[in-house]
């Protein structure tokens, strides 16, 4: 009798890890996974693979599992108090001396903590941990089982769902069923762990990680800025713009008449050079202005990622930069965005080391004050913040809240700052010391 009554309480403590198992691995499964066992022929992941599709059927699924929970519990709480506490109770009214009634009070809270430490122990955090661990094997081996439950609860699920959303609905809150989903925030994270476990490379990581964080940038923090742009004045001859585009490493260039803030065309070198071939390098017979597109300008608030789609849709790779008033603040580049993502793609028309920053015997670095922070974040692999300001020296005025004079120092997320040269009201040489790695940064 008593075997029969362990084997009972064994068996209901399975089933209630069965249904916990297959609620967390409901909601953890990659639905991309199930999809490709589909695909291969596993029956189990056809299946289920329309119930993780549809929200309404997770739903279901899930308040099947946690009926299922709720059943076996109050099942194993009843059974175990109808037999092991009435067994129990002579014993303790014999060790302790006890009358009946306080004797069957003590037997039964034994049984019941000792039946809820072993519950929340083998049916709760042992399937849970199972089930996030290998939520795959989990949600196909539960399957079977959950479809048999499906259907004996129908009636409950459909009687209990409907009174959840009323409940909601009194209480204002928006419905909003199960969906296998994920913020960029919960993405992000997720990016990191699989870091953490050794499935990305750091290089990997850091790659997706810019790239959920496009829509999070606008074009005015990545655009070459307007001092920097290279550009073609419309009255230059035809043969030094020849020489121009031909030591330029840049395959577009901006055509102006007066001032950056006329610009009339675009230049392509690819168009220039066609039309040489075509005219047999007659210089007479090409117009700058009639090769040259016409200029394509977006605001300084468009994200990456908008500016991103934007390129796709205009099938152009360049587009100039301008602020609320229409003023030209710079350009971006379909490259400068795809650098932002995978890092600086070579050109093997650009010179690979960069003049304006030049690293010292000391570990620290001199640079220009007009260098983006961006490229120091990217080429450096430094972190520097980039929201409030946009150069090097920007950030420098911006924490300091002056322009400092040559000679003052000052210190700015673990990297030391130097000022070496100012002219008027800009900055134009730093010393930068990042921090050392691995090593405190001393405060002060």
């Amino acid at each position: 009798m008593v075997l029969v009554a362990i084997l009972v309480v064994i068996a209901l403590i399975v089933v209630n890890a069965l249904y916990v198992a297959a609620e967390f691995a409901a909601v953890s499964v990659r639905r991309s996974r199930i999809q490709q066992l589909a695909a291969d022929g596993n029956p189990l992941a056809a299946w289920l693979l329309p119930v993780l599709e549809s929200p309404e059927a997770l739903d279901r699924y899930i308040g099947a599992s946690q009926i299922g929970i709720t059943l076996s519990s109050l099942v194993l709480g009843a059974y175990a108090q109808q037999t092991f506490a009435v067994w129990l109770t002579p014993y303790f009214a014999e060790l302790g001396g006890l009358q009946q009634i306080a004797a069957q009070t003590t037997s039964t809270a034994v049984v019941l903590l000792t039946l809820t430490t072993a519950q929340v122990v083998f049916a709760e955090l042992v399937p849970k941990l199972v089930a996030l661990q290998y939520p795959t094997q989990a949600s196909l081996y539960t399957f079977l089982p959950m479809l048999a439950s499906l259907w004996i609860y129908r009636p409950f699920i459909k009687f209990l769902n409907g009174s959840a959303l009323l409940v909601l609905r009194v209480m204002g809150t928006p419905y909003q069923a199960h969906r296998h989903i994920h913020s960029p925030d919960e993405i992000e994270l997720l990016i990191a762990e699989s870091r953490d476990g050794g499935l990305l490379e750091p290089d990997e990581h850091r790659r997706l990680q810019r790239a959920l964080r496009l829509n999070l940038r606008q074009a005015k923090q990545l655009m070459v800025p307007r001092r920097r742009i290279a550009a073609l004045n419309i009255t230059t001859p035809l043969h030094e713009v020849i020489g121009i585009v031909a030591q330029s490493p840049f395959s577009r260039l901006p055509v102006y008449r007066d001032s950056l803030d006329n610009i009339v065309g675009i230049l392509h070198t690819k168009h220039l050079a066609f039309a040489l071939m075509e005219h047999k390098g007659d210089l007479a017979a090409c117009n700058v202005v009639g090769l040259a597109t016409p200029p394509w300008y977006v605001p300084d608030t468009t994200t990456l990622e908008e500016q991103l789609d934007a390129f796709r849709d205009q099938r152009t790779h360049f587009a100039l930069v301008v602020d609320e008033y229409g003023a030209l603040q710079g350009l971006v580049t379909l490259e400068d965005i795809l650098a932002e993502i995978i890092g600086e793609l070579p050109d093997e028309n650009q010179v690979q080391e960069r003049p304006d920053v030049r690293r010292r015997p000391d570990g620290s670095y001199l640079i220009d004050g007009t260098v983006p922070i961006r490229d120091l974040n990217r080429e450096l692999d430094w972190s520097l913040p980039d929201e409030g300001a946009t150069t090097i020296a920007g950030l420098v005025i911006h924490e300091a809240q002056t322009i400092p004079e040559p000679g003052q120092r000052f210190a700015f997320f673990g990297y030391k700052f130097e000022v070496l040269r100012r002219q008027r009201n800009q900055i134009t040489a730093l010393r930068v010391t990042p921090p050392v790695k691995d090593e405190p940064f001393p405060a002060g």
